[in-house]
């Protein structure tokens, strides 16, 4: 008598791709354990026995994404381009594509449950900003030390600049009416002309 095989868990990626496309297709009201298990052919209880809860999950999940999205910050911003066109193509990787973006609806979600983390999932949270900002500020030194940007200081300028991201960004993400991408990048495009470029 032969022994059943066991069908083996798909990897980890292949999870994490199908958690973010369903939160893309369907909305992430519609992410559970039990309808992720379905999609990738696996139990819930399998599921949480690799994540052992949904917050764990989603945080996975956004640190995944942010693993593609760093990537493609760092074409972007080793490519050959003066320094405020690398910032304007960092700055239009950072603005949600629109209403429901799955990249921001996810990193929305993560924050909002983040007000009960623990360390650990708080330190995972911090590292990903930190690649953010750490990337900004070395462009805008960069564009300093070139003499295409003002004198300001680097690290200040990246954190007042990625609040005012973080703000329009949220706009856009939840669909508030009035706001549009294309508009908020208009706004940034002219902050940075006034606070960047003036007296270059």
């Amino acid at each position: 008598m032969s022994t059943p095989r066991r069908t083996p868990a798909p990897p980890r990626e292949r999870i994490l791709a199908a958690a973010m496309e369903m939160i893309a297709e369907r909305g992430l009201e519609k992410l559970t354990m039990a309808a992720l298990g379905r999609e990738v052919g696996m139990s819930s209880g399998h599921l949480l026995y690799y994540f052992r809860t949904k917050d764990e999950l989603l945080l996975q999940t956004l640190e995944w994404s942010e693993g593609r999205l760093g990537v493609e910050r760092a074409r972007l911003l080793t490519r050959t381009a003066t320094a405020r066109e690398r910032l304007d193509a960092y700055v239009d990787l950072y603005v949600p594509d629109g209403h429901r973006d799955p990249h921001w609806t996810l990193w929305l979600e993560v924050w909002n449950r983040s007000q009960n983390a623990d360390a650990d999932a708080r330190d995972r949270q911090a590292a990903i900003e930190g690649a953010w900002h750490r990337d900004l500020v070395a462009l805008i030194a960069q564009g300093v030390s070139r003499t295409e940007f003002r004198a300001v200081d680097p690290d200040r300028f990246a954190t007042r600049l990625r609040a005012l991201l973080d703000g329009f960004s949220i706009h856009v993400a939840i669909g508030l009416r009035g706001t549009d991408r294309g508009m908020i990048l208009g706004h940034v495009r002219d902050f940075l002309d006034e606070s960047l470029l003036a007296d270059a």
